[in-house]
């Protein structure tokens, strides 16, 4: 082999030494000049598009090509696979270079190069990284767990600390407990096996919810029957059988008077859809002193233990519409710019249990006592069996004696001092604390040898299934599969994703993952200036969020091209929402598919209200988030974080009546910030006819609003239609870029270049079948970093 095949570490890259490089990478690996670029050259191609980059005063990065040695590509493939994702996005050479840039054919021509000589280089020996081998269950984990292997629905913000993401994910980062962690998730355990089990030990707890300030109650709650209007829907567990009080408080306005009682209103408390008690609500004889107005809403009532629906809500009245020259105002909390029109709910108490009575069969006992005793003789039989059941769902395994007789020791103790259900009760909050259950374990077989690369087990399988698709633990006939050793061949473990994906806990995708991965759950935080937005309310908020979730499930559920998400020509609305774009025709509380008109501003993700709400600030849009969000979470091209020593962008010297992108024009006169921004901007501006809270304008300030954008790739568009039309030009990026995501969230890991062969094989997979959702999730389900596992 030449000696000068190999260039010395941040040496030039010459035409000579990159013709030689991939002259032995011919001879070595078979590589070769796809068929329909015969005079293409590869080296020429590197030369003048990829070997300068690094000098580049305006390419940052921080990696050149000198030093690479294609004698090792499994060495140097991290740097490879960074040429070809600079490549793929058209990001190199930057826009803007001295020489000309590439043609279509020659880029497409490149990319094969690499791509499919890395792919074979790799091919017999697959680098399928590494999971954590403890992982915690994370919040949204933990309570989706307690729901399947105890039939009971918790709130687990209330009785775990969030968790902290990384890679975009807060499934990640959940390697540790510390002390103060484990008293929560003890405290935690010990709040479930009671609620489960329905013993209160003759303790009267006291539970509060209180509405939220800005929620608007002037018209229907989903939920609560037809011809009311305001109050709460309130899902609770009941402990007992039993006497409870339920107490009602109104929400008030800083002077303590409560808000839009001017005359007369009824008040109703309702359990599952039947009312409980009516209440006359009157204005006070002093118009000073509310203090006895809401003294008498307050009632007790028997209820059997178990999950009802507690409602509070006011019978609607009949109204005449408002003539007005423009639409009114639909939110109404603010006493002084929207005050409340009528009373509205602001806590509802439940305590009990009063007068005990006994345990109604409930689902939750139906799911724990698998067995009851007669007798005292078979007291230690059935605490087995039940144990035995519940700890193989809840540490996703099969269980030994053992195993079991561990939990006894904690029954016997509860049952020396009550009854069997105490037994049960203190056993099934050990279980609850116990690490098997509360992390996923992956050991690495003993024979292993360091470095080795092995399959996870079916077991280890079976939860990775669950937990990607569920954020939950595996269910009987899953875990079942895992057993027999069937899952893991090819045509059961398809079978088992789509049965996954049919399933209603198959929600966990759109909630869970769409939330993260969309930002959706930054919705709870965003609060534009009511100066300037006066028409935002909770109302709204959670109308944004619905309208994206509803769109993924459709997707999902209908197995529908994930470019759907980008190009759908429909939307879901409620009245609320349809309002706030200005859509006509729709009207109530429940959301609907609605197909648009041809000349739409509604449609896929980029029109969504929740994605221009959270990539704005309170009191105006913002390009640049806007930009940074469509190259993180769509065109997969997130640019580098800026340099730590850049001061940030006074805009207090740049007159706030310019244009947005007159006011962002710093960031092009500054060569530190010229790089990234000139590639962000361009993409935020295309949205730039949204405004802060989602609502189309073609004007700002009297002018009309700059939508001009373009792509790395330097392919110029107007307006979010253009943006659309050019990301779906080419499919192949956006759908890398949701399955890269995927796969983040389904191992718990950041994705690596060494991915990077397995991400490329899902997408040509999925090409064929039109980038389906389930061609994405199968694929990784199906792929080697989530079957197979390195050793440590």
């Amino acid at each position: 082999m030449r000696s000068d095949a190999v260039m010395e570490p941040g040496g030039d890259l010459t035409l000579r030494s990159l013709r030689t490089l991939l002259a032995t990478a011919i001879a070595l690996f078979g590589f070769h000049t796809p068929a329909h670029s015969a005079s293409f050259e590869p080296a020429v191609f590197l030369e003048n598009n990829c070997a300068r980059c690094h000098n580049d005063e305006e390419w940052r990065g921080g990696w050149s090509l000198g030093g690479v040695d294609l004698h090792q590509p499994l060495t140097y493939q991290e740097i490879w696979e960074k040429v070809v994702r600079k490549l793929r996005h058209r990001q190199m050479p930057p826009i803007g270079a001295k020489k000309p840039r590439p043609n279509e054919s020659a880029y497409t021509a490149m990319i094969d190069y690499l791509e499919s000589s890395i792919d074979r280089a790799v091919a017999d020996a697959p680098n399928p990284g590494r999971t954590e081998s403890l992982r915690r269950l994370n919040r949204t984990e933990y309570e989706n767990a307690i729901r399947d292997l105890l039939a009971l629905d918790i709130d687990a913000t209330a009785l775990l600390p969030h968790d902290e993401s990384g890679h975009g994910f807060d499934n990640v980062n959940v390697g540790d407990l510390s002390p103060a962690l484990l008293d929560r998730y003890v405290s935690a355990a010990q709040k479930i096996a009671r609620l489960a089990v329905g013993i209160t030990h003759n303790k009267i707890d006291s539970h509060v919810v209180r509405v939220k300030a800005d929620v608007t109650q002037e018209a229907h709650i989903p939920g609560l029957p037809i011809g009311t209007r305001g109050g709460v829907l309130i899902p609770f567990t009941f402990s007992r059988d039993g006497q409870y009080d339920i107490r009602v408080w109104l929400m008030r306005d800083r002077n303590e008077a409560v808000e839009g009682l001017h005359e007369p209103h009824e008040l109703e408390i309702i359990l599952d859809r039947q009312a409980v008690a009516t209440f006359t609500i009157n204005p006070p004889e002093d118009v000073r002193d509310y203090s006895q107005v809401d003294k008498h809403l307050n009632v007790r009532m028997s209820v059997t233990a178990g999950p009802h629906d507690l409602g509070v809500t006011f019978p609607k009245r009949q109204s005449s519409l408002l003539e007005t020259a423009r639409q009114p105002l639909q939110a109404h909390f603010n006493m002084h710019r929207h005050p409340r029109l009528t009373p509205a709910v602001f806590q509802v108490s439940i305590t009990g249990p009063y007068a005990a009575e006994g345990i109604t069969d409930t689902p939750s006992r139906r799911q724990i006592f698998v067995s009851y005793p007669s007798r005292v003789g078979e007291e230690d039989a059935s605490a087995r069996e039940i144990l035995a059941v519940l700890m193989r769902r809840a540490y996703r395994r099969p269980v030994a004696d053992s195993d079991v007789e561990g939990l006894m020791g904690f029954f016997r103790e509860g049952r020396s001092g009550g009854s069997f259900d105490a037994g049960i009760e203190r056993a099934l909050s050990a279980l609850l604390v116990s690490s098997e259950f509360l992390f996923r374990v992956e050991m690495d077989p003993a024979e292993a040898p360091p470095g080795s690369i092995y399959r996870v087990s079916d077991i280890e399988l079976a939860s990775r299934l669950s937990f990607f698709l569920w954020s939950s633990i595996p269910d009987d006939k899953l875990l079942d599969a895992a057993v027999s050793g069937e899952l893991s061949q090819p045509a059961n473990l398809a079978k088992q994703v789509r049965r996954m994906l049919n399933d209603a806990r198959s929600y966990n995708l759109v909630s869970n993952f769409a939330g993260q991965w969309l930002h959706l759950r930054k919705l709870e935080g965003w609060r534009p200036d009511a100066r300037l937005f006066p028409d935002v309310d909770d109302n709204l908020r959670q109308a944004f969020r619905t309208e994206t979730e509803l769109l993924i499930e459709y997707v999902l559920k209908q197995d529908k091209s994930v470019l759907e998400l980008l190009d759908a020509d429909y939307t879901f609305l409620n009245e609320r929402l349809a309002k706030h774009y200005g859509i006509s025709g729709v009207y109530g509380s429940h959301f609907r598919r609605v197909t648009l008109e041809s000349d739409r501003t509604r449609g896929g993700i980029l029109r969504h209200g929740s994605i221009l709400a959270v990539t704005s600030y309170a009191t105006r849009t913002s390009p640049v988030i806007r930009g940074k969000w469509v190259l993180d979470n769509v065109f997969g091209a997130p640019p580098e974080p800026p340099p730590p020593d850049v001061p940030t962008l006074d805009e207090n010297i740049v007159s706030a009546s310019l244009p947005i992108k007159e006011r962002l024009a710093q960031h092009q006169s500054r060569p530190e910030c010229a790089s990234c921004h000139k590639t962000i901007d361009p993409i935020g501006f295309a949205l730039e006819n949204f405004d802060a809270v989602g609502r189309w304008r073609d004007f700002e300030e009297g002018a009309p609003v700059y939508v001009s954008g373009s792509l790395p790739d330097g392919s110029r568009f107007d307006g979010v239609g253009g943006l659309e039309a050019a990301l779906l030009r080419r499919p192949e990026l956006f759908a890398q870029t949701l399955t890269e995501k995927l796969l983040t969230f389904a191992l718990g890991r950041g994705v690596a270049y060494y991915d990077a062969p397995a991400v490329r094989k899902i997408l040509r997979d999925a090409e064929g079948d039109g980038y389906r959702f389930s061609s994405l999730i199968l694929g990784i389900v199906e792929s080697a970093p989530f079957q197979m596992r390195r050793a440590r």
